[in-house]
């Protein structure tokens, strides 16, 4: 077996493709295998559109690159045929080894696309020797191929949240099938607001869903959503998700503390001990930030405790038992902060607290798991690093639908 067929074989051509030539320049840095296949004189090529058999018209050379050969980057050259056919015209014909309009084979997409689920495109690109941008266009192919194959027929419940994807305003629009354990994301879509739940409707029906046979939404307390959430799902319960409940009543802790960092010296460590719930582990510097709040009577104390007291309402069994505890949560913490100024952040969060309450307790009822946007959040920090150098939302969404979408057994080349 000569050079030429154990290359052709390599390459798992068939005919009428064969190597017909091969050529080492190791004067380029890196080295480079070419590699020259061609078909057999007087072949003749399925049309593109009809496979119907048919001779060339013309040919033209491309080239596409391989996986390396060794250390050598590996480049196949081809000149490839249109055809004319008698119902269709003139075609270029497909090649095996490469999707249509690529400049890559199919096996180094395929190694390409194993990389980017494990590190940054920016990474990837380095890796093989290739721009990120060429990258991005290779993972964004596949990303919205495998999407386009999503059944979202049995879909009845979903969660929301949005994100921004880089500093500025710009930001994204992550829905989630709360019935999934794993890989939960079904949809993203830039900005924010009411024009996102459109999209998303627009979306479902694409794949399959119906917007009648969603039964619960899970989301924050923003006014937009729940609005848009309620036109848009009319048969729909609204639940407001405890994660953001949580955060709201953390933002004011936050707001609280550096309010109070303008009028008086607070202890070092006091940021990132409030910001732990109280059962978390602490530095020695951040427990003694606790202690010194509380002997010193500060605002920040205050609100740190009203954030704790939150856990209790978290803590009830029943929906009852929930409705009771946020009465006495409320009660409670509004005579703690009484009129002081310093603690109009949190006084802003408890009638935030106030307002949505029904929706809140509906999450004693509902049997989708608020762990799936509690998770979301994770899910962002990784995208974010993954899409290392990104330049538009777009490219942080492919980038989400890869390592969070139900998509990876969809990701065939």
């Amino acid at each position: 077996m000569n050079a030429n067929d154990l290359l052709t074989l390599g390459l798992g051509l068939t005919a009428p493709w064969q190597v017909v030539g091969q050529k080492l320049d190791i004067e380029k840095k890196p080295s480079e295998l070419r590699l020259e296949v061609e078909a057999d004189r007087g072949t003749l090529y399925p049309c593109p559109q009809c496979e119907t058999p048919c001779k060339a018209h013309d040919f033209k050379e491309f080239s596409w690159r391989h996986l390396n050969f060794f250390q050598h980057h590996c480049l196949i050259k081809a000149r490839v045929p249109r055809v004319k056919c008698a119902e269709h015209g003139i075609h270029r014909v497909k090649v095996p080894w490469a999707r249509e309009g690529s400049g890559f084979t199919l096996l180094f997409e395929q190694a390409v696309m194993l990389l980017a689920r494990e590190m940054p495109v920016n990474a990837v690109a380095n890796y093989v020797g290739v721009t990120d941008k060429r990258i991005w266009r290779v993972v964004t192919h596949y990303v919205y191929q495998a999407m386009g194959k999503l059944d979202l027929s049995g879909l009845c419940g979903i969660g929301l949240d949005e994100t921004a994807t880089k500093r500025g305003h710009h930001y994204v629009t992550i829905f989630v099938d709360m019935d999934r354990d794993t890989r939960p994301v079904i949809f993203a879509t830039p900005g924010k607001g009411k024009a996102c739940f459109n999209e998303f409707a627009k979306h479902l029906k694409k794949h399959g869903g119906n917007p009648d046979n969603i039964i619960e939404v899970v989301c924050d307390m923003s006014p937009a959503f729940l609005s848009a959430a309620e036109k848009t799902f009319k048969y729909a319960s609204v639940t407001v998700d405890w994660f953001h409940v949580v955060q709201i009543f953390t933002k004011a802790l936050d707001e609280v503390r550096r309010l109070e960092a303008k009028q008086v010296e607070l202890p070092k460590g006091v940021r990132w001990a409030t910001l732990k719930a109280l059962e978390a582990s602490r530095t020695d510097e951040q427990n003694a930030a606790l202690r010194e709040l509380e002997e010193r009577g500060l605002a920040t104390a205050t609100a740190f405790r009203v954030k704790e007291l939150l856990r209790w309402v978290r803590q009830a069994d029943t929906r009852q038992a929930a409705r009771w505890r946020a009465s006495r949560f409320f009660s409670f913490a509004q005579e703690l902060i009484s009129d002081d100024d310093l603690l109009k952040p949190v006084k802003k969060a408890l009638n935030t607290f106030q307002e949505h309450l029904p929706r809140i307790l509906r999450r004693w009822e509902s049997l989708l798991s608020n762990a799936r946007l509690e998770g979301l959040n994770s899910l962002f920090q990784a995208a974010r690093s993954r899409a290392r150098g990104y330049r538009n939302e777009m490219t942080f969404i492919t980038v989400i639908y890869l390592i969070g979408a139900p998509i990876k057994e969809l990701l065939v080349l």
